[in-house]
């Protein structure tokens, strides 16, 4: 490890996205595999990809395998258990899609996955179907399109670049990208969603920020997930972007195993207020086949919601939500009206009833319970695998 990360380019993100991590063989470079890692890194080869960034796997302890930096990118056995749901697209972004990875959902926004590269392959990814996958990659004319199509629409002031990773194109491309949104007059804002702050800081780079500056009002919204992960060079990435007047906020999913406690959200959540980050939102984890040894009861997320408040300052509490088909959802008692046996049912900022798929492991107990209630007959879902056995939260984090 020491010889990796004394590499004369180390900090050329170029080098880093060309040495990533992607076999068995590299990653024994870092640390020594255990069982259910190999078995997951061969078992899920053609299922899910995996791609790590020589920086993060610099950040993983190389003996523990519960490790909170490894247990986010590492492939593992429990991938291949079976899931709650088989879902690849579990917010319905394809039928909201009017031109090829254009998401037009809200009516003054879209989200617009400019690309379907990142620097890394998260294990719980929303966009599991497509980071990786050539078929999702745009052509100039592709990116064109959508452009003409915000271009078309008066109601869109807000664009969110996002994808994939933005910050996986060069200056060039994303300044060609940049600038044909700002001369659409309607658009207001433009945001950025990107996680290189975090995967591989030096990608932000004052040629970069430079650049990104001259098409102001521009915000980016960042990915971290554990305290570990606010080293100094992201701190510096950080202060880069906050330099050229770009403002940065956070958005943290709730993760099995390795944020979900108290402790270890607040200690997150401070360290990024202390590095003026400003914690946005807290997600759900989503419905995604192979993903439920990371997914919690929504129980849990409101507990631990519930006892920063007063323990933290206010602007380092995050808001807890769900992402759903209908739009996203405070996950808090004004908008969850209870418990109907498996689904937690809430309220839409449209009113419309949704349930979402989250059984509860045996034995779980919390400070929030949710009130029992009959499934609403006009609430909407998803099918679900009515054999699923919820995993149980781990001792130390129930």
């Amino acid at each position: 490890m020491k010889r990796l990360t004394e590499h004369p380019k180390w900090r050329d993100w170029r080098w880093q996205m060309r040495n990533r991590v992607h076999t068995e063989e590299g990653l024994e470079e870092w640390l020594s595999p255990s069982a259910t890692e190999r078995r997951g890194i061969r078992e899920t080869e053609g299922v899910f990809r995996w791609n790590i960034t020589p920086y993060y796997a610099s950040l993983m302890d190389p003996e523990d395998p519960a490790c909170p930096i490894r247990r986010q990118v590492v492939p593992t056995a429990e991938e291949l258990q079976p899931d709650l749901v088989g879902d690849i697209d579990p917010l319905g972004e394809v039928a909201h899609s009017p031109v090829k990875n254009l998401i037009h959902n809200y009516e003054d926004r879209v989200a617009f996955c400019v690309t379907a590269e990142c620097a890394i392959y998260c294990r719980y990814c929303l966009r599991k179907r497509m980071v990786g996958d050539a078929d999702f990659f745009l052509r100039k004319g592709e990116l064109q399109d959508a452009i003409d199509y915000v271009e078309a629409h008066p109601e869109i002031r807000d664009v969110l670049l996002t994808g994939g990773d933005p910050l996986t194109f060069n200056e060039a491309n994303l300044e060609w990208l940049l600038s044909r949104l700002r001369a659409i007059a309607h658009v207001e804002i433009i945001r950025i969603g990107s996680r290189m702050p975090v995967k591989l800081p030096y990608r932000i780079t004052d040629e970069l920020c430079e650049m990104l500056q001259q098409y102001h009002p521009l915000w980016l919204n960042t990915h971290f997930n554990h305290p570990r992960e606010v080293t100094e060079d992201a701190r510096m990435a950080i202060d880069r972007l906050l330099r050229a007047g770009i403002p940065v906020g956070n958005q943290t999913v709730l993760l099995r195993g390795i944020n979900d406690n108290v402790r270890v959200m607040r200690k997150l959540n401070e360290k990024l207020v202390a590095a003026r980050v400003r914690p946005y939102y807290l997600y759900q984890a989503q419905l995604i086949g192979g993903t439920a040894h990371l997914r919690t009861p929504i129980e849990h997320g409101m507990a631990i919601t519930e006892a920063l408040r007063g323990r933290t300052s206010g602007f380092a509490i995050p808001t807890y939500v769900l992402d759903t088909p209908l739009g996203k959802v405070p996950l808090n008692r004004s908008y969850v009206e209870g418990r109907a046996g498996d689904y937690v049912v809430m309220r839409t900022y449209s009113s419309e009833r949704w349930a979402e798929p989250n059984p509860l492991p045996d034995g779980f107990q919390s400070a929030v319970k949710l009130p029992e209630i009959d499934f609403p007959a006009d609430a909407r879902t998803i099918e679900t695998n009515t054999s699923f056995v919820p995993l149980p939260l781990a001792p130390h984090y129930a």
